[in-house]
């Protein structure tokens, strides 16, 4: 894997904490004020203003006017909702040396914890070892600032965790100048100790208490250069990777709150069904383990001692089960109402001036599901609960199970536990609101979990959508493009939407609708494309759908990456040289022209493989992605057991440009994350809808990429610094990986595909699982499974 990374300064420098000049025009890109706070040890925080964000601007012969994206994105609103409560964000440091810092954010594997606390190690000058990073119960003052998603943890927490490090460092010096009677600008910091010039050495520890305060103040404080970097920008690996590998990190079910016992949900057989009655709940009561069994309004709830002893007794259930919000509903049905639903295109091709590329994209139901499933823990008394789970909106959790409950927000404790994947599902808090159900109906506390199967039927997908897409062109140049994106309905049910509604006024989107609104926060378009119009059209809310990873993007960046496919053949140009001359921005030129000269575009390709070329721009981010196919019958009809093959991505090169990447590793690894995503998408992962419901029941028939179909070639490319601070990068390469695939499908079939994935139609490789019982027993066999 090649690896590049910005070069970083050979000595450590003393960066003194004095404050700005007195001419100085107020808060400059380094310079910031923050607080220290009154503590028996040094505690401290920041507060950070807003910049206003300019687009930078680029010329073509048919220039494109900036989309309302390039003016004002997600990523931008999520920061600035987050800047008014950054001062309530501590570092408190303790008696032995540790910093310990509270994130208000959720860790579901992305790495925040880690990229956090090289934040600090950076302006503290402290072991990286020393940095402890937890994550903060839901605290309700924060407002917008503990909400995760939209790729906006590091974006938004970047300045004001630095911020509130550099105020901790500038104590420290003031409290050693005291002891030692020396000068602060005569002092330095050092892997946690402040150094004199005559060799004396204080460690962080000893100094902590002298330096706490007995009162808040304001204290001005200036960051470190760029160039001064020995943390940031270095790459890194995750402070938790040996707990998870050795079993020993902690999520939500390895919790042991007392006389918490297992409890899992008998579910209905089609999307939302409803409990009419259960006729054998006394004999299911009596079965080996069965504590407890109740009626909620998701289904039947079960509380056993083990949750093998749920699983029977979810099993064993008779239940009488009312139509659920998608009765009948089929991918044929929802198909058709969609195209219903399009929005008209309005502009034609004029006869002898200008011709159009026309297309239609089907995008099928995908799964929401993370590695692991639902789950939460509850404890929930007359006047009091407590809830444990991996909660992207805590506040909003907290807010919406105090009302259910019948309890003040005060009364009702949330912990915010880590999670094993995310992309958006946990985001939802129907797994606490669940638990918080049933334990307040039997008294007692429970550990949810969600059968896999649950989470395939009954959980959050991405919605089913199509892309209706028109560019025009004449004498060599794109005159217009207009896509017409039409979307079962994206549930915004979370704290995203509360922001949305809080920022309202600062949005250059007039008066969009909602759906509309986030569509248009986070939809932009590379190119140059004339007159470029892209609306979203949505239709039908029976379905559990949610923000799953890049919302929108994947679906519309296909469409249009196959559209510019198109439109190259038409014109006589190379794919690559269209898009570079088409191409809004130089830092998304550079990504671009990086996969092109790694990977080789243009080489020859025997028949039946092909390569295929797409980029992504995002929350001031940029990715590009070159992609191998083979298609060959030779690799298509591989036989793996219990698995799908079909065409394999053979190589996969990828450039990224983050502005500023705080852990490059990370990095890496999200885009690896990203690139798997992109090619379950165009190739492989799809949900079957029939008669209301979903046939997947798991992974083995849910197809997602597997190691049998990973590429055998994967280069990342950190691209050199572009800017002083980071861009989002958590949904980055899925976009871009999803077209690039489907653009080398393209050209090693001779064909651009309009369904996804492409295997949808084709034959289930697999019997579907029965929706009665709504789980299936527990495997016997599952060495026999192990490939």
């Amino acid at each position: 894997m090649s690896r590049r990374h910005p070069a970083r300064a050979n000595e450590p420098r003393a960066n003194e904490q004095s404050p700005p000049p007195a001419d100085a025009p107020g808060i400059g890109r380094r310079r910031f004020l923050g607080y220290v706070l009154a503590a028996p040890t040094l505690t401290v925080a920041a507060q950070v203003g807003a910049e206003a964000i300019a687009p930078a601007t680029a010329g073509a012969v048919v220039p494109s006017l900036p989309g309302p994206a390039e003016l004002l994105d997600l990523n931008d609103l999520l920061t600035t909702a987050a800047l008014p409560t950054s001062h309530l964000v501590t570092i408190r440091l303790d008696a032995d040396g540790t910093a310990h810092f509270a994130l208000p954010r959720a860790e579901v594997g992305q790495g925040v914890t880690t990229s956090s606390a090289m934040l600090i190690a950076e302006e503290l000058d402290l072991p990286l070892e020393k940095v402890r990073v937890t994550l903060a119960d839901a605290r309700p003052e924060l407002l917008f600032n503990q909400l995760t998603g939209g790729s906006n943890t590091t974006v938004s927490t970047y300045t004001p965790i630095r911020v509130a490090a550099a105020v901790a460092r500038g104590r420290l010096l003031h409290a050693a100048s005291l002891v030692l009677g020396e000068a602060v600008s005569t002092l330095t910091t050092k892997a946690g100790t402040v150094l004199s010039p005559a060799g004396a050495v204080l460690g962080y520890g000893e100094l902590a208490a002298r330096a706490a305060a007995v009162a808040d103040a304001a204290v001005p404080v200036t960051l470190k250069d760029r160039e001064d970097f020995r943390v940031i920008g270095t790459a890194r690996r995750r402070l938790d990777a040996l707990d998870a590998v050795t079993g020993r990190k902690k999520f939500a079910m390895d919790l042991q709150p007392a006389g918490a016992l297992p409890a899992m949900v008998c579910r209905p057989p089609t999307l939302n069904g409803t409990v009419r009655s259960v006729a054998n709940l006394d004999a299911v009561r009596a079965m080996p383990g069965v504590t407890d069994v109740v009626t909620i309004a998701s289904g039947v709830a079960v509380r056993a001692r083990t949750f093998g002893q749920c699983v029977d007794a979810v099993r064993a259930l008779d239940v009488d089960w009312g139509p659920g919000t998608a009765e009948d509903a089929t991918d044929a049905t929802v198909l058709a109402e969609l195209r219903r639903a399009e929005l008209p295109l309005v502009v034609p091709p004029l006869p002898l001036l200008t011709k159009a590329v026309d297309a239609r994209f089907t995008f099928h139901f995908a799964s929401n599901s993370a590695l692991e499933t639902n789950c939460a823990i509850a404890d929930v008394r007359p006047d009091s609960a407590e809830i444990w789970g991996s909660l992207k909106a805590p506040i909003v959790a907290q807010e919406q199970l105090a009302l259910r409950l019948g309890l003040p927000v005060s009364a009702v404790r949330v912990h915010v536990t880590e999670g094993g994947g995310s992309f958006g599902r946990k985001l939802f808090h129907d797994a606490a609101h669940e638990a918080a159900e049933i334990s307040q109906k039997l008294g007692k506390p429970v550990k949810l979990m969600w059968h896999r199967t649950d989470d395939f039927r009954q959980g959050r997908t991405h919605p089913m959508a199509t892309s209706r897409v028109r560019a025009t062109y004449s004498l060599g140049e794109v005159l217009t493009y207009e896509q017409r994106h039409t979307s079962v309905a994206t549930d915004f049910g979370h704290g995203i939407g509360e922001v949305l509604t809080a920022e309202a006024a600062r949005l250059p989107v007039a008066d969009a609708a909602f759906s509309q609104t986030m569509f248009q926060l986070t939809q932009i378009s590379p190119y140059h494309l004339g007159v470029t119009t892209q609306l979203l059209a949505e239709t039908d809310k029976g379905y559990n759908t949610g923000s799953m990873r890049n919302i929108y993007s994947p679906d519309v960046r296909t469409a249009q990456e196959l559209v510019l496919d198109e439109l190259a053949r038409r014109l006589g140009e190379d794919a690559y040289g269209l898009r570079r001359r088409l191409m809004k921005e130089a830092r998304a030129r550079a990504v671009l022209d990086e996969v092109a000269r790694r990977g080789r575009w243009g080489r020859p390709m025997e028949p039946g493989t092909g390569q295929g070329i797409a980029v992504h721009p995002e929350y001031h981010s940029y990715v590009a992605v070159l992609a191998e196919i083979d298609c060959r019958p030779a690799t298509t009809g591989r036989t793996v057991p219990n698995a799908y093959t079909g065409p394999r991505v053979t190589k996969v090169v990828c450039a990224v440009d983050v502005g500023l990447a705080v852990n490059p590793r990370g990095l890496e690894a999200q885009m690896m994350g990203g690139i798997s995503d992109g090619i379950a998408l165009a190739l492989t992962s799809g949900l079957h809808l029939k008669d209301g419901a979903f046939l997947e029941s798991s992974w083995d028939n849910y197809y997602y990429t597997r190691q049998w179909n990973t590429p055998p070639e994967l280069e990342i490319v950190v691209m050199p610094p572009t800017g002083d601070e980071p861009g989002g990068a958590g949904e980055l390469a899925v976009a871009a990986a999803m077209a690039a695939v489907a653009g080398a499908y393209g050209r090693a079939t001779g064909t651009m595909p309009t369904v996804f994935p492409v295997n949808h139609h084709a034959p289930l490789a697999f019997t579907p699982a029965p929706a009665v019982p709504p789980v299936p027993a527990s495997p016997t066999d599952g060495r026999d499974r192990v490939l």
